[in-house]
This record gives C-alpha cells, structure tokens and sequence, in this order.
C-alpha cells in the first residue's frame, strides 16, 4: 500500500491538465473583464449611431 501511494505521490501525468485549466480560467476572466469594461461605451455608442441615423431621411424615387 505504502508503494502504491508513492507512485500516486510522484506522478505528475496530471499536472499538465491542472496548468491548462488554470489558463483557461484565467483567460474567460480576463475576457469576462474587459466585456465589463466595453459594454458602457459599446452602448452609449450604439445610442449615438441610432440617433444619427433615425435623422437621415431616405430618398425613395
């Protein structure tokens, strides 16, 4: 028992998989982040084309 919780001990075959895991998180929240960053501009951005826009008047001949 005592060898097989050696072996358990000293295998790193697992290690890889936790450092990809952690990237990853650490990339959804970077990405989580910066949408909360943008989206106030975003918006206030979309208003002011919307408005420009709604003021132009399309010629139909």
């Amino acid at each position: 028992m005592t060898k097989l919780f050696n072996n358990f001990v000293k295998d790193e075959s697992g290690a890889v998989t936790v450092d990809w895991v952690v990237l990853t998180a650490a990339i959804v929240g970077l990405g989580i982040a910066v949408l909360a960053t943008v989206r106030g501009g975003v918006t206030t951005l979309s208003g002011n084309i919307s408005t420009a826009v709604a003021g132009v008047a399309v010629d139909g001949s």
